[in-house]
């Protein structure tokens, strides 16, 4: 399979469940939201069903069988197939070993920000050091919920790289503030001829 088929993490999390053992798309949803996968996948119900539909027809996954509960409607079991356990392995492997270069929208914004004048540029990144320090003190209570139910770390391990990611997010942004706010930022001369134009 080539990388353009690898794009979605969606499959990836839905042939991981399947390693683990068979289920039903809602079980699969609902597996992901108890082990807050959600923060690091995009899930909604629609797409899930999507990609099991994909990972199907590339025989990925194969239906098992199908249960019905009552007057419930027919949910149908899927099972991972090899070649979707070598695909999960092979996909993990190469997210895993090799660094890729990820195009996020603060960075975009970041090469930009000269279109801001400098005390608004101010403003706005003061304004995310604020949202950054909040969620850093929400992550922190999260992280003694964990800590308090016995999570085993493999668990919310991405969790941990999420909040070192943001805590180098806030270090940056802040020296950021105060290099503009002090005039030390190279640049500055330019930045503020460029608005006076």
């Amino acid at each position: 399979m080539g990388l353009r088929q690898r794009s979605n993490p969606l499959a990836l999390a839905v042939l991981a469940l399947l390693f683990e053992r068979p289920m039903h798309p809602y079980e699969m949803a609902t597996t992901l939201r108890e082990r807050r996968k959600e923060d690091s996948i995009k899930l909604n119900y629609g797409s899930l069903y999507s990609v099991v539909q994909s990972l199907e027809r590339r025989g990925l996954i194969v239906a098992q069988e199908i249960q019905r509960d009552g007057s419930r409607p027919e949910r149908t079991v899927y099972a991972i197939a090899e070649p979707g356990s070598v695909e999960l392995i092979d996909w993990l492997s190469e997210l895993v070993a090799v660094p890729t270069k990820e195009f996020t929208q603060f960075e975009a914004a970041l090469s930009l920000l000269g279109c801001l004048r400098p005390d608004e540029a101010v403003r706005l990144l003061e304004e995310r050091v604020s949202r950054l320090e909040q969620e850093l003190a929400a992550a922190d209570g999260l992280r003694g919920h964990a800590s308090m139910t016995k999570l085993p770390r493999l668990l919310y391990i991405e969790w941990e790289y999420r909040i070192s990611l943001r805590r180098t997010e806030l270090e940056f942004v802040s020296s950021l503030v105060r290099e503009i706010r002090e005039e030390t930022i190279e640049g500055l001369a330019l930045w503020h001829n460029f608005h006076k134009q």
